[in-house]
């Protein structure tokens, strides 16, 4: 079995570096690891991890194989890949394929890589290997116990694909776990964006017009740091019921073709395509700022910028300057990929120890629940995520109250006395 096609396993110190150091951050998953030391749920299982490869991941890739089972990395973004991190996680026995910066064509092969290595398991972030297992290797199907899945983005496209007829495998919905959505969506997003963003600008946020495009869990988090940093935010929607809770929360709410001319900072949080575009683009000021958070590189038209620009050119890392033919300049940082993650580190430590926690549980549950799974999307049980809390809980030293008996009674009893 190849072992590995990344840049340079001499990187491995500084990757194992960081390990360690988000590795004493992650309680709830170390708990989990010593557990699952002692009862290898995925023994004899091939785990593929499509997810971005930093420290946090591979923590969580560390305790698959601490699980028995053979864990094949790879990157689901080019530019979240961590190199010397790679190098580190192949130093401790799993198989990787991801560089960073690759161009499509390497970084598709490095998905035919991992696929043609047969999983049993795939936890995927936006849908990609489910989609190719699906398109180009469907003989694999029949030994493909299922998966999970990471992201809102990727929900979508599970979703498209079961009511098509056309999902053949049992796939757990973690983004829809209230310890992975509540937590990771709304505080991680939040904290990661507006990081990645000012230290890859070193600019102040305060006293600044933010524009947030979409006000689901992440919009929620990125437009709520935005105004604990001191900006005014606008937030734009399609949702009628979303815009009227960001205007509840105090945001004002309008179009994005008039949000443009006000925006300093524009953050697209959405998962659909072309949600900024050549129109809007006309209107913004000199200088504005431009950055997406949700999973492709789709919201903001890569396309309509070339088309309106006469020149673009890096102006430091993770910043592109593209020059209008009107005269202005508009920044992009990370390439339109996901910000957080293409100019940053990625969610907190505290955070991503209670998603891939909740990740690693969700997996031990589709195999040993394997044989009553149907082909289809499957819900995180409740119980997996109140054991994520609880030792969130211990964790932090907190202890919260129980119902007594007479507690409990009354609250089963629908009677009037």
């Amino acid at each position: 079995m190849e072992k590995y096609y990344i840049r340079d396993i001499d990187l491995a110190p500084s990757g194992t570096d960081k390990i360690a150091w988000v590795w004493q951050f992650m309680p709830v998953l170390n708990k989990i690891n010593d557990e699952f030391i002692k009862t290898k749920p995925f023994a004899g299982q091939r785990i593929l991890v499509c997810l971005h490869l930093e420290a946090k991941t591979a923590c969580l890739g560390l305790t698959l194989q601490a699980g028995g089972a053979k864990v094949i990395m790879v990157g689901s973004n080019p530019l979240s890949t961590q190199d010397d991190v790679c190098a580190a996680m192949v130093q401790k026995g799993l198989t990787v394929f991801a560089r960073h910066g690759a161009d499509a064509a390497e970084y598709k092969h490095c998905h035919k890589l991992a696929m043609d290595l047969s999983p049993n398991l795939i936890i995927d972030d936006g849908g990609d290997m489910i989609a190719l297992l699906h398109e180009k290797y469907q003989h694999l199907l029949p030994q493909v116990l299922g998966g999970c899945e990471e992201t809102t983005t990727g929900l979508q496209r599970l979703r498209a694909m079961e009511k098509s007829g056309a999902l053949d495998i049992p796939m757990m919905a973690v983004n829809d776990a209230q310890m992975k959505y509540l937590f990771d969506n709304r505080y991680g997003t939040g904290q990661s964006v507006w990081d990645s963003i000012m230290n890859t600008t070193n600019l102040v946020i305060a006293g600044k017009t933010v524009v947030v495009a979409g006000y689901g869990w992440c919009g929620k988090g990125t437009a709520l740091r935005a105004k604990g940093l001191g900006a005014r935010v606008i937030v734009t929607e399609i949702d009628p019921i979303k815009a009227n809770e960001a205007w509840m929360d105090g945001f004002q709410v309008m179009m994005m073709r008039e949000a443009a001319c006000h925006g300093d900072f524009f953050v697209t949080v959405t998962g659909m395509k072309d949600v900024i575009t050549a129109q809007d683009f006309l209107k913004m000021k000199d200088g504005a700022i431009l950055a997406n958070a949700g999973h492709f590189d789709v919201e903001i038209s890569k396309t309509d910028l070339d088309k309106i620009s006469f020149e673009k050119h890096p102006v430091k890392p993770s910043i592109e300057a593209y020059h209008l033919h009107s005269g202005k300049r508009l920044f992009l940082l990370g390439e339109g990929r996901l910000v957080n993650l293409a100019a940053g580190n990625g969610h907190p430590a505290e955070v991503m120890d209670t998603s891939f926690a909740t990740q690693a549980l969700a997996l031990r549950h589709l195999v040993l629940g394997q044989a009553g799974l149907k082909p289809g999307l499957h819900k995180v049980p409740e119980e997996i995520d109140r054991q994520v809390a609880m030792i969130r809980l211990e964790a932090l030293g907190i202890r919260i109250d129980e119902l007594t008996p007479e507690q409990i009674e009354y609250h089963e009893s629908w009677a009037l006395d």
